[in-house]
């Protein structure tokens, strides 16, 4: 069964969302290039701009406007340790649809005031995926309410990957995207689109250290046995195992070569941004700088390097440096 993730799937979400979102700009360092060095042009797609402050209202704001072109939508839930709770809560109070997010006890306090602030209710649940999900189940259940996953729903995914239209309409010429894959449904989006737009343009995922992706590209397979969740200060990418929906997407449309880094070249990376760039980032967007620098000597054939800034909703008195 073919996948009904396409480009015009995606170009279809554009239009739906596009009045209610941010157009998020591109922003270039020479600084940063200086770093890198070998003549490197690196350009940064700010979804940290973007409205609840990460690129996943685009996914969430999608998914509910094409549920209610489908019929009534009484509710909508999911679980989320911050970013996709707080996007979700926003689209449900711009359409004016209830909704529930079933945090963590550990997730980020900033985020889960955000999360209530965009008037969601919220649900406690223990620190584990097992229990997110298992929660999430019973309560959507209960009231009958529409459920969407952070990453593995194709819906979310074409939301996501109107990143990609908008990255190639302001940089056409680009010969690599690093992104920082979670559970697979930023990276799933903005692929399949490049794939289908600009195949020479190269797409590779980043990793916590842990998440083991390439493992799974040579096997061809999912190779997680469970959803647990990775000890990492990247706490937006910190889910061990790409969604089922995500993973086959990944192996068509990504570079087999899999980039990991840990904490420390993360912090690095996020002090790097926010000093030269001078703008606020979470770990999670720093993950692909991180391994830009990292892996420069590796990268001789690419010359401009998109990135994607994932988030900015850190809290800052928690800063890694």
């Amino acid at each position: 069964m073919a996948s009904p993730l396409t480009r015009n799937a995606i170009e279809e979400a554009y239009s739906r969302i596009f009045k209610l979102i941010h157009r998020t700009p591109v922003l270039t360092s020479t600084s940063i290039d200086g770093i890198i060095g070998s003549g490197k042009q690196l350009f940064f797609k700010c979804e940290n701009f973007q409205k609840t402050g990460s690129f996943k209202s685009r996914g969430a704001l999608n998914a509910i406007l094409k549920a209610k072109e489908h019929g009534e939508v009484k509710g909508v839930i999911t679980q989320s340790s911050g970013n996709h709770g707080q996007a979700l809560a926003w689209a449900a109070n711009k359409i004016g649809v209830p909704c529930i997010v079933v945090v963590p006890i550990n997730a980020p306090i900033p985020k889960v005031e955000a999360i209530a602030a965009y008037g969601a209710q919220i649900e406690r649940c223990e620190a584990t995926m097992t229990a997110r999900l298992e929660t999430c189940e019973r309560i959507a259940n209960e009231t009958g309410y529409l459920s969407i996953d952070p990453h593995n729903d194709y819906d979310v995914m074409e939301g996501q990957g109107t990143i990609a239209k908008e990255f190639l309409e302001q940089v056409p010429d680009l010969d690599a995207l690093f992104i920082a894959v979670g559970g697979g449904g930023m990276i799933g989006g903005i692929s399949k689109y490049i794939s289908e737009v600009n195949p020479k343009i190269k797409v590779f995922c980043v990793e916590p250290e842990g998440k083991e992706i390439q493992k799974s590209f040579e096997a061809g397979k999912r190779l997680w046995e469970s959803g647990a969740l990775l000890n990492t200060i990247a706490d937006g990418v910190r889910v061990l195992r790409v969604g089922d929906k995500c993973f086959p997407v990944l192996q068509e449309c990504c570079q087999k070569r899999v980039f990991s880094v840990n904490d420390e070249e993360i912090s690095k990376a996020m002090f790097i941004t926010m000093q030269r760039l001078k703008v606020v980032i979470e770990p999670s967007a720093a993950v692909c700088l991180a391994a830009v620098l990292k892996y420069r000597d590796e990268l001789k054939e690419f010359q401009k390097i998109g990135i994607v800034l994932c988030g900015g909703n850190v809290d800052l008195n928690k800063m890694p440096f």
